[in-house]
């Protein structure tokens, strides 16, 4: 190992024993463990966020094979990378009676045609393929690709699995910091925050650290010292990929749930992930109908009034007025009454078609509209009693009679119902 390589490179683990975390993939007797052990290759995608070990568990994997390991990353690799793997492959089996893994990293990143460029291969067993993506396989990853190569989830690391590799770093004599330095518990804590569960992102900013205590003839890490390396850096947010959908999800379903604490804190984790402001306002906008809607109206003009305040002042200033309308949308009245009936509307057009609109519905602008019946026998809402036309039909013929919007018991909601019960009384009266 050469001195300057950067200390996350280092320590790459090299065996099954030094590996850090993913220990319901690789304890004794789970599926995957038993196969690197055995040297039994098999396709595979590792889906998991960055920093938790999937290029070094391919690494091992081809190890323990003893199988040549070719990397390609999908942001620079083409068609013509694939075609030289397959050549190097087939000439590894013929010179050397060897096995080839093929890593990709970041395999979400080639299209339909560059993923489906592996299948002949893969299903030859020209090489065994490994894949290694931050995104949902389900959305990014060709169903050819994935009925050839078994999916398996690492997760995030624990802070266990981080403090392991902490004191692994400052102790390792021969790839470590060979115990140099100190490191207090603030710093600890610190660090492990600002490292987000990514093992990578820990050991750069120990090493930045470590330079840094040593430039400044310190040998104590200290808090003062990781707070100028880590300089709060963004937490993980990848946006329009996996953490993207589930943390929007999450903040929906929050303010859904009446939760403005859970609410306000994954809207600060979008923002300070480096989420577009007015793509959360326009969320805001769609929450406010659809999860409080008529219960209370004051909610849509509060979201609105959110979006604008963001478009007009930009951050921070308009990042707390989102804030603002998140948590009194997490504490308003709930009613999806509004969304339901939409929805059931919808369903009903898309079954029935165009049905006619009623003859005393229609306008008459012309002679020949009126000879033909058109607006014949409409009666106008506001020359009846308490404006309202008892007994009036205004939907086609084939849907007379129902009914799609039902106000909840809650919120002003609850006044929509009472006046809604009133009014078909009335028109039961009428038709008697």
């Amino acid at each position: 190992m050469k001195p300057s390589e950067p200390l996350a490179d280092r320590l790459r683990p090299t065996s099954l024993q030094e590996f850090s975390g993913q220990q319901h993939l690789l304890s004794e007797g789970k599926p995957l463990y038993e196969a690197i052990q055995s040297g039994q290759l098999h396709s595979l995608v590792l889906w998991g966020p960055p920093g938790v070990g999937k290029t070094t568990l391919a690494r091992i994997i081809a190890q323990q094979a003893e199988a040549d390991f070719i990397s390609l990353s999908a942001v620079l690799a083409g068609v013509k990378d694939i075609r030289a793997v397959v050549e190097q492959a087939k000439k590894n089996r013929i010179d050397k009676q060897q096995n080839t893994l093929l890593f990709v990293d970041e395999v979400h990143r080639f299209n339909k045609s560059q993923q489906d460029a592996f299948l002949p291969h893969v299903e030859a067993g020209v090489f065994t393929f490994i894949g290694a993506t931050t995104e949902n396989p389900s959305f990014s990853l060709n169903n050819a690709l994935l009925s050839r190569a078994r999916v398996y989830t690492l997760k995030s690391l624990e802070e266990d699995d981080l403090r392991a590799i902490l004191n692994h770093a400052l102790t390792d004599k021969n790839k470590g910091l060979d115990s140099q330095f100190t490191i207090d518990n603030e710093a600890i804590q610190l660090l492990l925050n600002a490292s987000d569960k990514d093992a990578r992102r820990l050991l750069n900013f120990i090493e930045l650290s470590a330079q840094l205590a040593s430039a400044n003839e310190h040998k104590t890490i200290t808090a003062n010292i990781i707070n100028e390396v880590v300089q709060d850096g963004v937490r993980r947010f990848d946006n329009h990929g996996e953490d993207f959908y589930n943390q929007i999800s999450a903040l929906h379903k929050s303010v859904r749930g009446s939760n403005p604490d859970a609410s306000l804190y994954w809207l600060k984790r979008m923002l300070d992930g480096g989420c577009d402001p007015l793509y959360v306002a326009r969320r805001i906008v769609r929450i406010a109908s659809e999860d409080i809607g008529n219960a209370d109206p004051r909610a849509l003009q509060i979201a609105l009034n959110a979006w604008e305040t963001q478009e007009k002042l930009g951050s921070p200033e308009g990042e707390l007025a989102l804030a603002q309308a998140v948590i009194y949308l997490a504490c308003a009245a709930k009613s999806n009454a509004v969304y339901s009936a939409f929805n059931a509307v919808d369903s009903v057009i898309k079954k029935t078609g165009s049905l006619d609109v009623p003859y005393h519905l229609r306008n008459a602008p012309t002679a020949l509209m009126k000879q033909e019946g058109y607006h014949e026998g409409y009666r106008y809402a506001h020359n009846e009693p308490n404006a309202f036309a008892a007994g009036e039909n205004y939907l086609p013929e084939a849907l007379i009679g129902s009914t799609y919007y039902e106000p909840v018991d809650r919120g002003l909601e609850i006044k929509i119902a009472e006046k809604l019960r009133y009014l078909r009384e009335l028109n039961q009266q009428a038709k008697k």
